[in-house]
């Protein structure tokens, strides 16, 4: 009896023994399973929160909301390394699902490009321009204006320049070409997404700018401060003409050396043309944004 004692246990405590062990593995087994869960609800958090984390960080760095205001260099870092982690999908827009236009282009007219913005107050504005192939954003400038721009898919062609200051070179041509300034090229070329994004300055970095998209495009655009006519940021429409002399009501202005210079800097002319720039209005149901 006593050695049936003594069995009975041994066995209850082999038996105890199994069963913590099992225990222990479970309890294991289920840390790992919380763990994945979460990292995966961090993961979907994350994706969900770019469009707010770009709005709060526009909000920041845009703070003075001044004409003129240039961010420092930390602060351009940080708002285009929130831009340049951008994707469609972030902002649920996807280019092959888009039908960007409700009218076709002509030989003579482009295809409507679509306008959908997401915030504007006086001191920022984000939105995003979708266009079809051959849709066009036509040559403009942005006074007193820190603008970034980032291409979240297709190819488009983007040309940019920046007003010639103070050039004597060139001061004689401008007198006779009423209306007319002389520019230098600053980007003239091919972008493909997912490519990282650019920024412009109110004097540099190419200020004037226009695109003309190959493939259907989104375009996203953060302008700080946003256009104000009642604060002197007037959106100003050009032409830009390239050729060896330009005419106007009969002044001829020779530019062959002033085509380029010994660094390859490229030159145009520059003509403001009275026109607006008619887009489609669209709505956005991405990721609402905490304001």
């Amino acid at each position: 009896m006593n050695i049936g004692r003594i069995l009975l246990t041994k066995k209850s405590l082999l038996t105890g023994r199994r069963y913590s062990h099992l225990s222990k593995k479970m309890k294991k087994k289920t840390n790992k399973e919380s763990q994945r869960r979460k990292l995966i609800r961090k993961r979907s958090s994350k994706e969900k929160n770019m469009v707010q984390k770009l709005y709060d960080t526009c909000k920041e760095v845009f703070a003075s909301g001044k004409t003129g205001y240039v961010p420092p260099p930390s602060d351009i870092h940080r708002l285009k390394s929130v831009l340049d982690s951008l994707e469609p999908k972030d902002i649920k827009l996807t280019a092959p699902s888009l039908e960007f236009s409700s009218r076709n282009g002509t030989e003579d007219e482009a295809p409507l490009v679509t306008y959908i913005k997401l915030h504007e107050c006086n001191k920022f504005s984000i939105g995003i321009f979708c266009l079809p192939p051959c849709g066009v954003i036509p040559l403009h400038n942005h006074p007193g204006m820190t603008v970034f721009c980032k291409l979240l898919a297709g190819t488009m062609h983007a040309t940019s320049y920046d007003w010639v200051q103070n050039h004597q070179q060139f001061n004689h041509c401008e007198k006779q070409l009423a209306g007319i300034r002389l520019a230098k090229v600053h980007f003239d070329a091919d972008l493909s997404a997912p490519c990282n994004a650019s920024v412009l300055f109110p004097e540099s970095g190419g200020n004037l700018h226009c695109f003309k998209a190959l493939t259907p495009c989104i375009l996203l655009d953060v302008l700080g401060p946003p256009y104000s006519e009642s604060e002197g940021r007037r959106c100003t429409h050009y032409q830009d003409f390239t050729y060896d002399c330009f005419s106007v009501n009969g002044l001829i202005a020779d530019v062959k050396e002033v085509e380029a210079e010994e660094d390859g800097t490229r030159y145009a002319w520059l003509q403001e043309r009275n026109e607006q720039f008619v887009v489609l209005g669209g709505t956005y149901d991405g990721p609402t944004i905490q304001i």
